[in-house]
């Protein structure tokens, strides 16, 4: 798994507006980078609303957010218009980032196993992993994360 210290493998995602998001693009300043397990969940819902509510406080301190899952396109467009999410949502459809991260794999929520991404959030400082938050549990995550910023 990352780790403080390291830096992001190169990486080439589509984010929910169509557009590539390369790890070259999160190379400048500081960026919170939220892996989630999937869309329009109830947890992985209030884990992006909390980070859209905060977002104003993230970029009063010249944060970016980023949330990345396995869904695709199509899929972020749905659940950003239905929660009115303002920041990006990268789709790694081929977990390929996840996979190099160490992300990606068997988990267990709520007793429920199933493989996919670990929820876990980096915050990077340009470029290189500052804090790597793992066993995320989402109440109350997205004010730890400011804080950590």
């Amino acid at each position: 798994m990352i780790q403080e210290g390291d830096r992001l493998p190169p990486f080439r995602l589509l984010d929910d507006a169509g557009q590539v998001v390369t790890d070259a693009d999160l190379a400048t300043g500081t960026v919170v980078l939220y892996f989630y397990p999937r869309d329009d969940t109830p947890g992985c819902t209030r884990e992006a609303c909390d980070f859209r509510d905060g977002l104003a406080d993230f970029r009063a301190r010249g944060v970016r957010v980023f949330g990345v899952s396995a869904d695709d396109v199509a899929s972020h467009v749905a659940f950003r218009d239905k929660h009115a999410l303002t920041f990006p949502l990268l789709a790694d459809e081929g977990h390929a980032l996840c996979d190099a991260l160490g992300l990606w794999g068997e988990q267990v929520v709520q007793g429920y196993r199933f493989t996919g991404i670990a929820r876990t959030t980096l915050i990077l400082r340009e470029g290189t992993v500052h804090r790597v938050f793992a066993d995320v549990s989402v109440v109350g995550h997205a004010d730890a994360v400011l804080a950590a910023c």
